[in-house]
């Protein structure tokens, strides 16, 4: 019973410990020569179409062609419900929104000194010192609204983790819910605060390096010898003293 207790106490440590650190982003080491590029915007002539999802259909407008390589720094996954904006605009169109760095952003060795986080429509970042402020480029990271149809496209989007190394390409478009809301995209990678998101209509998306990150062994090893020891204890006789 010590033994089982012991253990129990460990592997709750090693599941906290994990759970805490599970969104870790990887060493420079570990990233794709890939994605040192900006990300690649040409002229396309491609007219405006009807994409339908969920029974509805929304008028997509393309700008541009547009392909990007980076790593995921944070994200949200969208269904059209766990959102009151969503739900208001009828947006079922908008699969999910990918916050992500490339170039210099994706190797620098204080990757780890940065924090940030996705809203509904936005993403947030902050320093922990003023060297790693000094050294981020505010024109190496975009939040991207991910639309599409393909429900392919979908699952794979789905399977995204902060880590994760992606490619995706399709169109930078504006595009018209049925309630008559529109959304609209940045066209340049210079432009801050509202309206500086990437829209893109996806024809493809892949994960390209999945981030094995030991933090989240730890939390999933850990929480299995917690769970395993918790029987342990619950189906062992115990003795009245």
């Amino acid at each position: 019973m010590r033994l089982n207790n012991g253990l129990m106490l460990l592997s709750f440590i090693v599941a906290a410990i994990g759970f805490w650190n599970r969104n870790a982003l990887p060493s420079a080491s570990a990233i794709s020569p890939d994605l040192a590029p900006d990300p690649v915007q040409e002229r396309t002539p491609a007219e405006s179409f009807l994409a339908r999802w969920k029974d509805r259909e929304y008028r997509v407008d393309p700008k541009f062609r547009y392909e990007l390589t980076g790593l995921v720094v944070s994200y949200r996954l969208h269904d059209g419900k766990n959102s009151r904006m969503h739900r208001r605009s009828d947006d079922h169109l908008n699969a999910a929104d990918l916050c992500v760095v490339w170039g210099d952003n994706a190797t620098l060795p204080q990757l780890d000194q940065y924090q940030f986080r996705s809203g509904v429509f936005t993403c947030f970042w902050s320093y922990r010192t003023r060297d790693a402020g000094q050294r981020f480029d505010e024109q190496q990271i975009s939040n991207n609204h991910l639309l599409t149809d393909d429900p392919a496209i979908r699952r794979e989007i789905s399977r995204v983790r902060i880590g994760d190394q992606i490619r995706l390409g399709g169109l930078l478009a504006e595009y018209t819910s049925p309630n008559g809301s529109r959304r609209g995209t940045s066209t340049t990678r210079t432009d801050t605060g509202d309206g500086a998101c990437e829209t893109i209509y996806l024809d493809r998306f892949e994960i390209i390096q999945r981030d094995v990150s030991p933090w989240r062994w730890a939390w999933w090893l850990g929480s299995l010898a917690l769970l395993a020891s918790l029987v342990v204890y619950f189906r062992t006789p115990h003795r009245a003293r």
